[in-house]
């Protein structure tokens, strides 16, 4: 049985920057695997971003989903291991040892960055707690893309979500 995938990305927030990384690569992503579910560009505002992803898991049920975000200073993947907000940390139920064991060019991340990323990865594990749901919810901060990276990139975080369908 096939697993729903949803992905979600951002849209840019400052003026130098062309376009989101995250969403950049969704972009390549969809192109094999367009049977899954994509939120892209969502706006860099946490409570309308939370807001719009939540309804979509709603409608579509998934049973994974992956979140997007953009990290500048990044070289590579990252999975975020949590999300925190005021007072309170969840993490994610996913193992991401045994997730990432053998992909290259990947790493678990204890900072999600303060900002509409970790905002939006909390959101959306409270709400799958609060439902009750078994989906299950990682974010992955993309670095910036570029020629040189962009097959090694797109390869792993593809390797990701597979892994992610059977583990």
């Amino acid at each position: 049985m096939s697993r729903k995938i949803l992905f979600t990305s951002f849209t840019t927030r400052l003026p130098h920057q062309k376009s989101n990384s995250s969403d950049d690569l969704l972009q390549e992503i969809r192109k094999v695997r367009d049977r899954d579910s994509f939120l892209r560009q969502l706006p860099v505002d946490t409570e309308l971003a939370s807001s719009l992803t939540t309804a979509k898991i709603v409608e579509l049920q998934p049973d994974i989903i992956i979140c997007c975000g953009m990290a500048e200073s990044r070289s590579q993947l990252t999975i975020e291991a949590k999300a925190s907000a005021e007072d309170e940390v969840l993490n994610t139920q996913v193992n991401l040892f045994q997730l990432i064991a053998g992909i290259d060019g990947v790493e678990i991340s204890y900072d999600a960055g303060k900002f509409v990323c970790e905002g939006l990865y909390y959101s959306i594990l409270k709400y799958l707690q609060n439902s009750q749901l078994s989906s299950r919810c990682i974010f992955i901060h993309v670095p910036i893309l570029s020629q040189d990276n962009l097959a090694e990139i797109k390869n792993s975080f593809l390797a990701v979500a597979q892994r992610l369908t059977i583990v």
